[in-house]
């Protein structure tokens, strides 16, 4: 595969006070899907996790950038190459960001993640 990348395409974004509302087209040039697994391809759920720190990071201002804890991590559904996921993160206090990835397929993952405090 060429051209292969480490993020999903970004096709909008919402956001309001304290959500944001991200449409993820999650092609098959993502450069994770390369051997995991090679006859049916899944997003690890550790890239999931990484995604969402970094778009809580981008989008959020946050007490510190560094993650102390995740907590109630779940998956629930494999995401697939060439999928339309929604990933909506929560900001809960200005260390906290609850997050949740879905498509029509259902609920794919979800957690909160703790940011270091002051």
């Amino acid at each position: 595969m060429n051209n292969l990348t480490t993020h999903p395409e970004m096709l909008n974004v919402t956001k309001d006070e304290d959500t944001v509302t991200l449409l993820l087209n999650v092609t098959e040039n993502i450069s994770y899907f390369q051997g995991h697994f090679p006859d049916a391809p899944i997003l690890a759920g550790v890239v999931q996790l990484d995604w969402a720190v970094n778009y809580a990071r981008e989008h959020f201002v946050l007490t510190s950038a560094e993650v102390e804890e995740v907590q109630v991590l779940k998956f629930q559904n494999v995401i697939v190459p060439n999928s339309l996921i929604t990933l909506r993160l929560i900001q809960k206090s200005p260390t906290k960001v609850v997050f949740e990835y879905e498509s029509d397929k259902g609920s794919h993952a979800s957690g909160r993640i703790v940011f270091e405090g002051a």
